[in-house]
């Protein structure tokens, strides 16, 4: 198995930085490089990389254009950003418009290349500290509608029940397992039990991974 990458910056010295370190990896290829958005777009499209590498502030078109243009055409390419912006606003807007993992670039090699293989496995990956901090700003969301609840749970692939995508707007507000039980009139077991079935539903590990779920597929809204 090879993950093929691809390196969108407009900063040669740090995109030849990048490659020597994923080059290290016998998995991984390097397969393009982008210094703008614009190129970024299309030798994505072109290349189909499994893994795309963007930075937010590209000549031409900015990295969240180039993550909505390479959304709307369907690609497979998963998109890490790589950023020296830490504004946890930031990682909501980019997740919001497709992007699957959010890094800055001032991370340890190692971590670069755990979010990589993550991500490349249908993981997000935000970085930790980021993370922490992007609960005060999600707890601000509104859930939807039963009514709109109604028409995701028959979307979604998943199958999410009505109860699990209720535990899941909860969890998007902080709320500890003992809160969502309170909440919601139930035990703490049954809503440990209840994330567990979400988790499992939806490939994921964590609250963080459930939250930005729940962002990306529209069944909370953000303020």
């Amino acid at each position: 198995m090879t993950i093929s990458i691809m390196i969108a910056d407009d900063h040669a010295l740090l995109r030849q930085g990048i490659r020597n370190i994923l080059e290290l990896e016998p998995d991984f290829q390097v397969i393009g490089e982008a210094s703008d958005g614009e190129e970024a777009i299309a030798k994505t499209i072109t290349l189909a990389p499994d893994i795309l590498l963007l930075d937010i502030n590209m000549p031409k078109v900015n990295g969240l254009e180039v993550i909505k243009r390479i959304t709307e055409e369907q690609q497979n390419s998963k998109i890490i950003v790589l950023t020296m912006h830490d504004d946890e606003s930031y990682v909501l807007e980019v997740v919001r418009t497709g992007a699957a993992g959010y890094l800055l670039k001032d991370i340890e090699p190692g971590m670069l290349v755990t979010a990589i293989r993550k991500v490349y496995n249908g993981e997000s990956y935000i970085y930790p500290t980021l993370a922490k901090s992007l609960f005060s700003e999600i707890s601000r969301c509104h859930e939807k509608t039963p009514e709109a609840l109604t028409s995701i749970k028959h979307r979604r692939e998943e199958g999410l029940t009505y109860r699990e995508l209720e535990v899941l707007q909860l969890v998007c507000k902080g709320l500890s397992n003992l809160d969502i039980a309170k909440t919601m009139f139930l035990s703490e077991k049954t809503i440990k039990n209840h994330l567990t079935s979400i988790f499992r539903k939806i490939s994921v590990n964590d609250r963080t991974q459930a939250v930005l779920y729940a962002i990306k597929n529209k069944i909370v809204t953000l303020e």
